[in-house]
C-alpha cells in the first residue's frame, strides 16, 4: 500500500514537472498569432472551423516543441545555470533528465510533422501549395529546435527575434489566411507583422531579465548586444511599429468604427512598456512575460471582434 502511495506521489510530480516544461503560459501567443489569420479570413467570408482547429493543434505542438528544447539546449549550453533568474527549467533543475527531454523533444516533432501534414492534406489542393508549406512546416521543425540545440544555436547569436517575427508573424498569420483562403493579399502584411514584432516583444522582456546571466553564458541576445538602455529603447519601438502596423491596416481597409475596438487594449502596452523600463530587479520583470502575451491575445480579440462586426 505505502509502495503504491510512493507511486502515485512520483507520478504526480513527474506530471508537474512535464506541465512546466510544456511552459503553458507560451500558448496564448501561439493562439493570437493563428487567430488573428483566422479573424481576418472570418472577416472577408471564408472561415473553416475544422482546418483553424488543425492549424491551431500544429501550432500549440510547435510551440510546446520549441520550449522544450529551449530547455533542453539552455541546460546544455550553460544558459540556465544558478545565475539565471528566472523559472528553474527541467532539466537544469534535475526535475527532468536530459535524455528523456530529448525523447520529448523527438515525440513532439513527429506529433507537429503527423498534425501539419493532416492539416495540408484537407486544407490544399495542388501538389505546388503542398511542397511549398510541407517545406515551410518542416523549417518551422528545425527552427523550433536549433534555437538553442547544437554547436552553434541561431538564438545565441542573436538572431532571436527575426526568427520569431518570420514565424510567429508571416507564417502564423499569412500561413493561417491562406489555408483557409487560397489567397494570400499583400495587406495581411500588415497584422502579420503586428503579431510578430508583439511575439518578439515577449521574447524582449525575456531576454532583458536574463540579461546577465546570457551574458555569462555566451548567448548574445538583442539586449545583451544592445546593453539595458538601449534595449528598453528597443522595446518601446516594437511596440510602436506593431501599432502603427495596425492602425494603418484599419485606415486602408476601413468600413465600421468597431475596427478601432482594438484600441482598448492600448493601457496594457503601456503598462508593460513602463514595466520594462523601471523594473530594475530581474524577478520583478518574470511577471511580465506573461502579461505581454496575454495583452497581444487581448488585442487580437479585440482586433478580431472589430473586424467581425
Amino acid at each position: 500500500m505505502l509502495f503504491l502511495c510512493h507511486q502515485e506521489k512520483v507520478y504526480q510530480h513527474m506530471t508537474k514537472y512535464w506541465i512546466e516544461a510544456f511552459r503553458l503560459r507560451t500558448l496564448p501567443l501561439a493562439f493570437a498569432c493563428i487567430g488573428m489569420g483566422g479573424f481576418i479570413a472570418a472577416a472577408d467570408g471564408l472561415f473553416n472551423p475544422f482546418i483553424f482547429g488543425l492549424t491551431l493543434l500544429t501550432a500549440f505542438l510547435l510551440q510546446i516543441l520549441s520550449n522544450l528544447a529551449n530547455d533542453y539546449g539552455d541546460s546544455k549550453n550553460g544558459a540556465d545555470s544558478k545565475d539565471r533568474v528566472g523559472p528553474s527549467r527541467a532539466v537544469q533543475s534535475g526535475k527532468i533528465s536530459s535524455i528523456a527531454m530529448r525523447n520529448a523533444m523527438i515525440l513532439f516533432g513527429i506529433l507537429s510533422f503527423v498534425v501539419g501534414v493532416g492539416l495540408l492534406y484537407f486544407s490544399l489542393t495542388t501538389w505546388n501549395e503542398l511542397l511549398l508549406f510541407l517545406g515551410l512546416g518542416l523549417l518551422s521543425l528545425v527552427a523550433a529546435i536549433t534555437y538553442t540545440v547544437g554547436n552553434n544555436p541561431y538564438g545565441y547569436l542573436g538572431f532571436g527575434d527575426i526568427s520569431v517575427l518570420v514565424f510567429f508573424g508571416l507564417i502564423s498569420v499569412g500561413g493561417t489566411y491562406y489555408l483557409q483562403t487560397q489567397t494570400l493579399p499583400f495587406r495581411i502584411i500588415l497584422p502579420a507583422i503586428t503579431c510578430g514584432i508583439f511575439a518578439v516583444g515577449v521574447l524582449n522582456v525575456n531576454n532583458i531579465r536574463d540579461i546577465e546571466s546570457d551574458e555569462k553564458a555566451g548567448k548574445y541576445s538583442i539586449p545583451v548586444r544592445l546593453g539595458r538602455k538601449k534595449a528598453v529603447y528597443y522595446h518601446w519601438l516594437l511596440l510602436f511599429v506593431g501599432w502603427i502596423c495596425s492602425i494603418f491596416y484599419v485606415i486602408n481597409n476601413y468600413t465600421s468604427n468597431y475596427q478601432w475596438l482594438f484600441l482598448l487594449s492600448l493601457p496594457l502596452f503601456f503598462i508593460n512598456a513602463k514595466a520594462v523600463l523601471v523594473k530594475k530587479d530581474p524577478k520583478e520583470l518574470d511577471p511580465y512575460l506573461k502579461q505581454m502575451a496575454l495583452s497581444t491575445l487581448v488585442f487580437v480579440l479585440l482586433f478580431g471582434i472589430g473586424q467581425l462586426l
